[in-house]
């Protein structure tokens, strides 16, 4: 069958609440985070059924006041009522401060863990993951769906426990009093399961739709931010706007849609209960009445204010359950990173031990980011150890790929990657890139000091090492005159050439045997470019350095050049040499050199 909200249709064909997939989002979250914390909830659990029993007892000493009052009973009695009724109150008034405190305690507690276990789990992740997934949808999923997963599982999901074991005892009690009266008030169960089962797949399916959406929305927000200097200067103000807004819109519309499915949900039990009051008022009227049930007034009021304790926690589970359906989208959103697998990993016996000062080789390489379109068919590269070998060729030629081989940042599909006598993926991962500095094109710079960017790539470094390292990248006098001073998202208030000296002075403090240069001098003008050739042959000396560029000035002093065409070595020698093949190098050389004049 299907059903219709609000024009869009939704299948119910009788689909289990809790798909296999829920079973499963459930099972890990309560195994990682909850099965730890039993005694607790045990103790929340307690505390709830003590809420229960008091609700129960007040019907008890309620039913036993208005006989008091009815059968003219004496006043002391009364009194003795009243003071129950109060203590009772206050048993409740002290377990409703605990219950929540402790579950959102307990709550907060296993979101912190979680936060920590994706934190560990993306730190880990193959870099290819995030070159496929937003930024914006991994902050989505880290910060805002565990946060409201916290909050369901503290305050909304307890609630519900509450209200469950209110409902249970309550009933008990009833149906304990007059069971004839609560199966006539028992009418009402179908309307609730069918309007759950109406309304629960909807939900799930826009809200899934919703965090998709809100995903796109934050990414869209981050492009807008990030690129805002290219937004002003093209005046795009106008552009970026209506796209933000119609992203915006979506959301709205997508929430009134799920906001729309909730609100059938109460209106649907309330008349339900409206014609289930109708009965019992009835009913227990007559029953009241006939001399054939042993049942009287107060019994019957009592009987309805124990409806009254049912039907609005029955009410506010109703609303959880569709609730539910909303968190189980977002479980699912938060559990399917921890449900990634790295592909690059350690072997079961990686080594620490080889020679990064050796030659390094790439032999028979084959390698493309897609396995139908290979970027390398039997690649071969040799980088001498110690001496400065340069890798040129067109964008797009695979340059920068080859370093990311080097550096296990991918696998390749066949041949090997060698580091003297040891294939790179029979050492271990850390060793293997601890073996490596690195100065690129596209700089990371925090939003700290200087001082602190530096340090960042060997926090255990001394002061005096430091300044080494700064003095070594000529940006030691930047740090006097800034100080402490933060630099700005992403090194706002740094030039491209000191941003270049901080990632320089990284490379000095980290001190590493092999030194990867990706474009390092490329988006900087010629006369700052021959400022930092200088720290950067200073940086090279005793290295094995492998040199990435376009721009063919940097490269002259290049021990080898490899000119890469389409995945392809299509010329090898010295520059003097390349020069006088006259082939694809010296045609680029030349019109380079050109461009300068």
């Amino acid at each position: 069958m299907k059903l219709r909200i609000f024009g869009k249709s939704s299948e119910s064909d009788g689909k289990p609440f809790f798909t296999a997939q829920d079973r499963e989002n459930i099972a890990w979250f309560w195994n990682a985070y909850l099965k730890k914390r039993t005694v607790w909830l045990l103790l929340v659990l307690g505390l709830i059924l003590v809420q229960g029993l008091v609700y129960q007892q007040f019907l008890r000493l309620t039913e036993s006041g208005l006989r008091v009052i009815f059968d003219q009973g004496a006043v002391r009695d009364l009194y003795k009522v009243c003071g129950l009724v109060f203590a009772l109150f206050f048993v409740r008034g002290i377990t409703s401060y605990v219950v929540p405190r402790t579950s959102t305690w307990l709550a907060s507690g296993a979101v912190m863990e979680l936060r920590r276990d994706l934190i560990e789990k993306l730190l880990v992740l193959d870099l290819s993951y995030f070159e496929r997934s937003s930024p914006a949808d991994i902050i989505l999923r880290v910060v805002t769906q565990a946060q409201q997963l916290s909050r369901f599982v503290g305050q909304v999901t307890i609630n519900a426990v509450r209200d469950a074991v209110m409902v249970i005892i309550v009933s008990g009690y009833l149906i304990y009093k007059a069971p004839l009266l609560f199966l006539t008030a028992l009418i009402i169960a179908p309307v609730i399961l069918f309007t759950l089962q109406f309304v629960s797949r909807r939900i799930k399916h826009v809200q899934r739709t919703a965090e998709a959406a809100l995903g796109a929305y934050m990414n869209t927000l981050e492009e807008t931010v990030n690129g805002m200097r290219t937004v002003k200067i093209s005046n795009q103000e106008e552009f970026e706007e209506a796209r933000l807004q119609a992203t915006n819109e979506k959301i709205r519309s997508l929430q009134v849609r799920v906001q729309a499915a909730q609100a059938i949900v109460l209106p649907a039990i309330d008349f339900a209960s409206a014609f289930a009051y109708a009965m019992v008022i009835g009913f227990g009227g007559y029953m009241a009445i006939s001399p054939h049930h042993d049942i009287d007034g107060a019994a019957i009021i009592t009987f309805m204010l124990g409806l009254v304790m049912v039907f609005d926690p029955l009410r506010a589970l109703a609303k959880f359950f569709t609730q539910l359906q909303q968190q189980l989208v977002q479980l699912d959103s938060v559990h399917s990173i921890m449900r990634q697998e790295p592909s690059i990993v350690d072997v079961p016996d990686a080594t620490d031990d080889f020679d990064a000062a050796a030659d390094i080789r790439l032999e028979k390489v084959t390698f493309g980011y897609s396995a139908d379109q290979p970027l390398f068919k039997d690649l071969d590269l040799t980088f001498d150890g110690g001496k400065r070998t340069a890798i040129v060729g067109a964008t797009g030629s695979g340059k920068t790929t080859v370093l990311s081989l080097l550096g296990r940042l991918y696998d390749i599909q066949g041949g090997a990657v060698m580091i003297g006598d040891h294939n790179v993926r029979d050492i271990r991962i850390a060793t293997l890139r601890k073996s490596f500095s690195v100065v690129a094109q596209d700089i990371v710079i925090f939003n700290a000091s200087i001082w602190e960017n530096i340090k960042y790539v060997r926090p255990q470094s001394t002061d005096e090492e430091i300044w080494a390292a700064a003095e070594a990248a000529e940006i030691a006098g930047l740090i006097r005159d800034r100080g402490n001073t933060p630099l700005g998202p992403k090194g706002a208030q740094l030039s491209g050439g000191q941003k270049q000296r901080i990632a320089i002075a990284r490379a000095f403090l980290r001190s590493a045997p092999i030194l990867l240069l990706d474009e390092a001098t490329s988006a900087l003008d010629q006369r700052t470019e021959e400022r930092i050739k200088g720290a950067l042959n200073r940086l090279s000396e005793g290295k094995t350095t492998i040199i990435v560029a376009h721009r063919l000035s940097s490269v002259i002093d290049a021990d080898k050049i490899y000119v890469l065409d389409q995945g392809r070595v299509v010329e090898t020698g010295t520059h003097a040499e390349l020069l006088a093949l006259g082939g694809l190098y010296a045609g680029m050389y030349t019109t380079q050199k050109e461009g300068y004049r």
